[in-house]
């Protein structure tokens, strides 16, 4: 009996994954890659919708709503930047308030709601303008204000759902592998129904460090790591957390572990608290490096040559070019996407605290949300700055008579300054301490699990 009590024991998860009702589970009858492959269906469907709208949105928004040009590409743009920018708020949520688990529930019922909206507003005709055989928009009648109130609400809608399901998509499926089993951390390092509580506001914990070593900027900082105030460490393991030891990096935040007279969480904070501060700072200048847009400038260039060549860059109209010749840019973005969005989810999933997972994750999406949001702003000043002086402009409703290969290799060089800057971010870049030691720390843990097991066999026989 005291054996089966305690291979049940053992059996028991021990990060502090929970059940629907919040109670503790076992490793051998939920989790693991079963649970995962539910949301790999989930995330399926969902981005078929996401790119089936993205993709033929500046369409609709020129053919059948009327709007010019850079309105339309502004607009696409914004609605972009706000889908990728509300898995901040979602993170929050999910950190904070609800958990992972319900906040991806309520915001996929949210996104469903957008999705219905959006069908409504492109299938009723009273929902939209009258159809116009005109080629320029400018001649044809522009949606009122309740078609598009429809149109963008629906749009919106889906970006708060969008918001609330992205953070945390990751990081629930992260979860199904316990980080206190070594068989199930070497799983989870090659990758639903666990997920964990919520720890409390990322941001708050945050301010509390910042805080506390503004208040307390004149008191040194001990040379002895131990003398800082820190938690016990059965506390952490009480929580399925992990104790962080001290850094030398942003030296300035040590300040709020000093003892000083006064325990207030604003004066007074654990080093785990103050590390954990760190990581997500540290990582702001990798989000900044990797802000991007996706443009195209040798296909642009061509297409404008074919269209004089046919007299379309005056009288408008379809270029009579293969679909094709989009190919072998899509090649070299789905290439670029498959190493760069595998490669920044799992960096600010790792190098982000254990008690903010979501709000790290969220990080990888922030950067195409603040992109496109600058995509804009490049937009309407470059529109603008170029029509000076009496010139046509770089960016015209009729594309054929456009300048859109200037554009895009003005974007080209601005990509340029930034992968320098980025070169110099990740050479000064501090991963996070337990990092470095991971993969020898998993190596001996399996070592040792596998030793014991081999025991128990020998004793059993």
């Amino acid at each position: 009996m005291a054996e089966e009590e305690e291979s049940g024991q053992d059996g028991y998860t021990k990060d502090g994954t929970v059940d629907l009702k919040g109670n503790p589970i076992l490793r051998s009858k939920r989790g693991g890659w079963t649970a995962c492959s539910f949301v790999v269906v989930y995330e399926v469907f969902e981005r078929m919708a996401y790119n089936g709208i993205s993709s033929n949105l500046i369409i609709y928004l020129t053919n059948k709503l009327h709007q010019g040009t850079v309105k339309s590409a502004n607009n696409v743009t914004n609605w972009a930047g706000t889908v990728w920018m509300t898995p901040i708020l979602g993170a929050y949520v999910a950190d904070a308030l609800l958990g992972r688990y319900w906040t991806f529930l309520i915001a996929s019922a949210i996104y469903l709601m957008g999705m219905s909206l959006l069908t409504l507003a492109v299938s009723v005709n009273g929902l939209k303008p009258p159809h116009c055989v005109d080629k320029n928009p400018a001649n044809c009648e522009k949606a009122n204000t309740v078609q598009l109130a429809v149109f963008f609400g629906g749009l919106y809608t889906l970006a708060v759902g969008t918001g609330g399901t992205k953070p945390n998509i990751s990081t629930i499926g992260a979860d199904q592998f316990d980080e206190f089993d070594p068989k199930e951390k070497a799983q989870k390092l090659s990758f639903f129904n666990w997920h964990k509580k919520p720890t409390g506001s990322p941001f708050t914990k945050m301010a509390k460090v910042i805080v506390a070593a503004l208040r307390k900027w004149r008191v040194p900082v001990p040379a002895d790591p131990k003398q800082p105030y820190e938690l016990d460490l059965q506390e952490y393991a009480n929580k399925g957390k992990y104790r962080i030891d001290s850094t030398p990096s942003l030296r300035f935040l040590n300040r709020a572990c000093v003892k000083t007279d006064s325990t207030s969480p604003w004066m007074l904070c654990p080093v785990t608290q103050v590390e954990e501060t760190k990581q997500i700072l540290r990582m702001i200048p990798i989000l900044i490096a990797t802000l991007r847009s996706k443009h195209n400038d040798c296909t642009k260039r061509y297409r404008l040559k074919v269209a004089k060549d046919h007299g379309l860059d005056v009288t408008g109209g379809q270029v009579p070019l293969s679909i094709f010749i989009l190919l072998p840019q899509f090649i070299l973005m789905g290439t670029a996407d498959a190493f760069l969005e595998v490669a920044k989810i799992e960096f600010f999933y790792d190098q982000a605290p254990e008690s903010m997972k979501s709000l790290g994750t969220s990080y990888s999406m922030t950067t195409l949300g603040a992109g496109n949001f600058i995509s804009s702003f490049l937009l309407s000043t470059v529109s603008r700055v170029t029509k000076e002086n009496g010139h046509h402009g770089w960016i015209q409703n009729n594309l054929n008579a456009s300048h859109l290969d200037y554009y895009y290799a003005f974007f080209a060089i601005l990509n340029c300054f930034n992968f320098i800057f980025f070169l110099v971010v990740i050479k000064f870049y501090v991963y996070k301490a337990e990092v470095s030691y991971s993969l020898r720390l998993l190596k001996e843990e399996l070592g040792a699990s596998n030793h014991r097991v081999t025991d128990q066999e020998t004793a059993t026989i």
